[in-house]
């Protein structure tokens, strides 16, 4: 595990690590769609009552799986790649 987690920060290239990466983000996607559709059945009507936690957390999950899978798919492992503190942030 260490040595995977390794290659990633380092930023290595490695077709494992992008296959299942950009294939989770794909994932994701899917699942935002599924919960989207599910989201516009709740409100494309109004209910008589308030929205619950259920349909809040709902639509939550749903921003959680797009923010997700779109950086999935888009960076793949250089999400995980170290990056350089700039030397004013080490001030604190």
């Amino acid at each position: 595990m260490r040595k995977i987690r390794h290659r990633l920060e380092s930023g290595e290239r490695w077709w494992a690590a992008e296959f299942v990466l950009r294939t989770l983000g794909v994932a994701l996607l899917g699942a935002f769609a599924a919960l989207w559709r599910v989201v516009v059945r709740m409100v494309g009507h109004m209910p008589p009552h308030q929205g619950t936690p259920a349909e809040f957390a709902v639509a939550a999950l749903a921003f959680v799986c797009l923010t997700s899978g779109l950086a999935l798919l888009f960076e793949g492992p250089g999400l995980f790649r170290l990056l350089p503190m700039p030397p004013r942030a080490l001030l604190m």
